[in-house]
């Protein structure tokens, strides 16, 4: 197991050992989930331009196939990557060993991927919530529940017994994910299982207040799963691979209580037009917009790390992941506090402009934070000195990049072409259009959504193919000649 060097601590005259094996298990899981999760999702774009690839059966149907998508990207993909990474980060910032040692890092490893196993089998099988990212049954969520709390303890544990007196930014963002995203978890996933060992439960809330409490939920799942955790691996990563400190510590507390008092609000702004009360409404669209000052608060120090090394973007192409990821950070904390706005939600509310909102924040920041993390982490973690080619990710970064920017501009103009025919009007009075001709209208924008997410999904492809030559200990032939190369070619 890896170590690290503890000088000038008396406390730490013996080196610990820390819990890597685990680690690298995550971030293998991570790199698998993410194929599964892009491909799935790549399957059900394509179902919408070309009907018949349902098959006709009812385990590939749209509807069963989307929250297999939301969930392997999400949950499997970003939640693996981030639970690994957390580990790692947490032993490193706080000098000591994993709490609980490698039997509760295992625990937490298996747990975590029977829950994804259990809820995506789940899906397939017509087995749901019907809850927007809280799709999952009663007794996947409690396994879950179970699984959650024994990654606190061993994340919280070692934040306690560390051997560094302060408490890295990092670990802060990190420690708010988990603990939110138990409270978050435990209230919505309360229901009542229609029988003990049925697998149908119906929500233990009605009405407005279950919808109330979903999209509580579903905000601030976005807000602190896929937000404050992926902060804390963006807070760690790009100063190591900038080699730089963070560009100022004291605008990186700010960010943290700004976002974490105002994120938890917002969740209102999902139900504008319907019988939520007004004033909840009003209050989720002002706590919107309010966020905006925070999250680009944490754009600007992300970016700003780089000062005086921005020169390292032309020869390290895993750098330009994460510093890509915040800039779409930047794009999609914007476009969101926008979109909430009463005016502009009226038109974007239920069209492609939402999807296309969802992805630049999804693909764009998570998807790239977390490539930049993997291309960072996989030769440290498998002491390895270089990744196999860096030609490979530079290649997967303008690929996957081509990819974004076509999915999200189809769906951009989609959304809004969307938006103005289902509100036009003639002259009488009448829809100007039906619903069949909003649909037909959109196919082409569906079949550019396809392509951007083939150009995604080949991308992470060609990641997964370059990290598993990296753990071999594969070095690129064509990278290894060094001055030669350089002068053949001149």
């Amino acid at each position: 197991m890896a170590t690290a060097t503890m000088q000038g601590n008396p406390a730490m005259a013996e080196r610990p050992e820390f819990v890597d094996d685990v680690t690298r298990a995550f971030l293998v899981m991570a790199m698998f989930w993410g194929v599964v999760g892009f491909t799935v999702g790549l399957v059900i774009a394509l179902q919408m331009v070309f009907p018949v690839l349902n098959l006709d059966l009812e385990w590939t149907t749209f509807g069963r196939l989307r929250p297999l998508h939301t969930s392997a990207v999400i949950f499997a993909f970003g939640g693996t990557a981030l639970i690994g990474c957390s580990l790692h980060i947490v032993q490193r910032t706080c000098r000591a060993r994993l709490f609980g040692g490698a039997p509760l890092g295992w625990f937490v490893f298996f747990g975590y991927q029977f829950f994804i196993l259990i809820a995506a089998t789940g899906y397939v099988l017509g087995i749901t919530e019907g809850k927007e990212y809280a799709e999952p049954e009663w007794y996947a969520d409690l396994w879950l529940t179970v699984v959650w709390v024994a990654y606190l303890i061993a994340f919280a544990g070692t934040v306690f017994k560390r051997h560094e007196e302060h408490i890295y930014v990092a670990n802060w963002f990190l420690l708010a994910f988990i603990l939110t995203i138990a409270v978050l978890h435990i209230t919505n996933s309360m229901s009542l299982p229609v029988s003990f060992f049925g697998a149908k439960s119906y929500s233990a809330y009605s009405g407005v207040q279950d919808a109330m409490i979903q999209w509580w939920y579903g905000h601030n799942a976005v807000g602190f799963f896929l937000t404050s955790g992926f902060l804390g691996m963006m807070y760690f990563v790009i100063p190591k691979q900038a080699n730089r400190p963070v560009y100022s510590y004291r605008l990186s507390i700010v960010h943290f209580w700004a976002l974490t008092f105002m994120y938890i609000w917002a969740g209102p702004h999902h139900l504008h037009y319907t019988a939520l009360p007004d004033w909840a409404q009003t209050l989720g669209m002002v706590f919107s917009v309010m966020l905006w000052m925070p999250s680009w608060g944490g754009m600007i120090n992300g970016l700003m790390t780089l000062a005086g090394a921005w020169d390292k973007l032309r020869t390290d192409p895993s750098l330009r992941f994460s510093v890509t990821a915040v800039a779409f950070y930047g794009m999609s904390t914007f476009e969101g506090p926008v979109m909430s706005i009463k005016a502009v939600n009226a038109l974007s509310h239920y069209t492609d402009w939402t999807i296309g909102h969802v992805h630049s924040g999804v693909l764009g920041w998570v998807g790239f934070i977390v490539f930049g993390t993997l291309y960072y982490l996989v030769p440290v973690m498998w002491n390895r000195p270089r990744l196999y080619s860096t030609k490979l990710v530079a290649w997967h970064f303008w690929i996957a990049t081509l990819g974004i920017v076509l999915y999200i501009t189809a769906m951009w103009v989609s959304g809004i072409m969307q938006g103005l025919m289902w509100r036009a009007y003639d002259e009488l009075g009448f829809l100007q259009y039906s619903f069949v001709e909003t649909v037909v209208a959109m196919r082409p924008f569906y079949a550019i959504r396809a392509l951007g997410g083939l150009l995604f999904v080949a991308g992470s492809l060609i990641m997964a193919y370059n990290l598993w030559r990296t753990m071999r200990g594969d070095l690129a032939v064509e990278e290894t000649r060094g001055p030669a190369l350089s002068t053949a070619r001149a």
